[in-house]
């Protein structure tokens, strides 16, 4: 359930998903990320590295740790089964079944 409590909280992840292709400074992140607030992207960076799935490499940059990716590699099933939902929904407001 820590796992699920995690990747719930808001931004987590939407972090998770940019620093996908590779790291990313501090700024180009929070830009990726709609302009969200600098505390709440520290703090989410933060639980994130506490948890083990995102680390700072040598040039101050986030990337995703192996366990990082290891997630993005568990979640990969979701994304492709949001596309085609999204696909049959069409455009506009999502439709109730």
């Amino acid at each position: 359930m820590a796992a699920l409590d995690l990747l719930g909280r808001r931004w987590s992840l939407r972090i998770l998903w940019e620093l996908r292709e590779g790291a990313l400074g501090a700024r180009t992140l929070r830009q990726r990320c709609d302009n969200m607030s600098s505390s709440v992207l520290y703090e989410r960076l933060g639980e994130l590295r506490t948890a083990g799935l995102v680390a700072r490499d040598e040039r101050g940059e986030y990337e995703l740790t192996t366990l990082g990716r290891q997630l993005g590699d568990a979640i990969a099933p979701l994304q492709r089964w949001a596309e085609r939902w999204s696909t049959a929904q069409g455009p506009g407001p999502p439709r109730s079944a």
